[in-house]
């Protein structure tokens, strides 16, 4: 791209609006697992506000740590979890890193992550209804289920259709990391009533539903268990 006193040629200049204001295409994201991101890129996207407090331990923890853990204990949790900077294969780490691209190729700017691992990784899961209501056979202990539990989206980014981008690249995240099926515990969405961004962390039905997942059932009024189930391989 080039330059001349601070502008942008004005075929360009589309381009550059579109990323600074506009709905964002998965073709512009760059969506890698957290532990080939940067700890100071995977803390920017969470920030110092709302998500920046629970930094996806939630569902990670059980007992007295969720309830009396500080901030940054909970934030060295994820640091620990997410194996940030080891991009080896045999890293464990716990989701994806969402960047976008910028239109001269050369920046990445660090937008978005979503939390997936096997469902067993949320020992919180275990105990709550929503999950499980309606669904008595399902085994709670059956690693080859992976659980989406929670979306986080840069501040300045919100609304522009990043949310979207990562449920599908979990889905093909999960798929190809052997799991048997995927599923995400989302908010249902009602007109006339507002809905905070941070009871939407878990994802609204509507993100599910275009990444390929159906609803299995409806523990509450509000809430919903949406699921992905994968073709075993041929052979």
């Amino acid at each position: 791209m080039s330059w001349i006193n601070g502008t942008v040629p004005a075929m360009e200049r589309t381009a550059m609006e579109r990323t600074e204001s506009g709905p964002i295409a998965a073709a512009d994201l760059d969506i890698v697992p957290a532990n080939q991101a940067s700890w100071a890129d995977l803390r920017s996207v969470f920030g110092t506000t709302e998500c920046g407090r629970c930094y996806c331990q939630r569902f990670k923890t059980r007992g007295w740590f969720w309830g009396q853990a500080t901030d940054e204990q909970r934030r060295e949790s994820l640091r620990a979890q997410a194996n940030c900077g080891d991009p080896s294969d045999t890293a464990m780490t716990t989701g994806l890193v969402a960047y976008l691209t910028a239109p001269d190729a050369d920046a990445r700017e660090p937008v978005g992550y979503v939390a997936v691992e096997p469902r067993t990784e949320y020992p919180r899961l275990l105990g709550l209804p929503t999950v499980w209501k309606g669904r008595p056979g399902e085994d709670k202990h059956d690693d080859s289920v992976w659980a989406v539990t929670c979306f986080v989206v840069r501040r300045g980014y919100r609304g522009r259709g990043i949310t979207y981008a990562l449920a599908a690249a979990a889905v093909g995240y999960a798929r190809e990391n052997g799991a048997r099926a995927l599923e995400g515990y989302a908010m249902i969405t009602q007109p006339g009533r507002e809905i905070t961004w941070g009871e939407l962390h878990v994802g609204a039905r509507q993100v599910y539903a275009d990444a390929g997942f159906a609803e299995v059932s409806r523990p509450s009024v509000r809430r919903t268990v949406m699921r992905i189930d994968f073709d075993p391989d041929p052979a």
